[in-house]
């Protein structure tokens, strides 16, 4: 049975078929000149990142099963040897600890403090622009050296803030030496970085709140802790999450300042588990063991996010 046009041939095409098929069949394999622009600018870009993004982390999931010691001349293959060791290794689940303890110490405070001073900032208060530029000052200077400023100001003989504890009568523990402050004054330093971030964010957060929702509820009768609690967070669900996420990836991360204050010490109370990957890569050199270590940081990380994501899910309709 012919399907085809009155009036045509049997088998014939229409013309503005077979047009839009060559149209097709031109595009398909022959890139204009704007696609071979666009290729041509993104190649340099695209190569970068395979050289220097994709390419180590497939070879550090490859170096991750071989005993890979640049001392050593024998680099065989290990299977799952490294995964086993870091099992009993005790000074690695010191690490964890102590990143474990980084982050529960560093995230709910900062997100916290960051929440409060956009609430702050929302009002519109006078002078609001110039505290919203101190806050976010720190973000935009380099951890290191926000960690050798502070490291000078809790230093116990020269520094600022134990000349003045003792000029107000009060004794000024020696904090970077202190298997008891040390930690809590890294968590210090971090929460004091990382709280205009998370505050920019949430006061966009709360840019985005229509005014009308805290008039309707006024007008119902609603307080205000009803209205922040009904309105201000179910409103932020979205937004918090997000910083949720990031501020706990960021804290498994945590590097930098680590390094600069106290290079894991004193007694490994500050060593992390990226300040470890990097004492066992490129102190020990001991490539394969520090590889290990990276893929199961990773794979911790994905998990703790899709927990998260699982844990604050929210339906179609939020």
């Amino acid at each position: 049975m012919d399907y085809g046009r009155p009036g045509l041939p049997r088998g014939a095409r229409p013309e503005g078929g077979s047009a839009v098929m060559t149209s097709l069949r031109t595009r398909k394999f022959t890139p204009n000149r704007q696609t071979k622009a666009a290729i041509l600018f993104l190649f340099p870009s695209a190569l970068v990142l395979v050289l220097f993004v994709f390419w180590p982390i497939v070879n550090s999931l490859w170096l991750s099963f071989h005993h890979w010691n640049l001392m050593e001349a024998d680099r065989g293959f290990a299977g799952f040897a490294n995964y086993q060791e870091l099992m009993r290794d005790e000074r690695f689940w010191n690490s964890v600890v102590n990143t474990v303890y980084y982050t529960l110490g560093t995230v709910p405070v900062c997100i916290a403090l960051s929440l409060g001073l956009a609430l702050i900032c929302n009002v519109g208060l006078k002078g609001t622009a110039f505290f919203k530029s101190v806050y976010f000052l720190p973000v935009i200077t380099s951890f290191a050296m926000i960690s050798i400023i502070w490291g000078f100001l809790m230093d116990p003989d020269i520094g600022l803030l134990s000349y003045y504890m003792k000029r107000l009568g009060f004794h000024m523990p020696d904090m970077l030496r202190s298997t008891k402050w040390a930690m809590p004054a890294v968590i210090f330093v971090a929460i004091w970085k990382n709280i205009g971030f998370n505050m920019v964010i949430l006061l966009a957060g709360l840019k985005a709140i229509p005014v009308s929702l805290y008039e309707a509820a006024r007008l119902d009768g609603a307080g205000p802790f009803q209205r922040f609690a009904h309105i201000t967070l179910a409103s932020l669900r979205h937004t918090l999450l997000f910083v949720v996420i990031i501020s706990v990836i960021s804290s498994f991360q945590v590097f930098d300042q680590v390094y600069v204050m106290t290079r894991g010490g004193p007694l490994h109370s500050t060593e992390t588990i990226v300040y470890y990957i990097y004492h066992q890569g490129l102190e020990l050199l001991n490539m394969g063991y520090a590889s290990s270590m990276a893929w199961l940081l990773f794979l911790v990380i994905f998990v703790i996010t899709i927990v998260q994501l699982r844990i604050f899910r929210f339906d179609q309709t939020d």
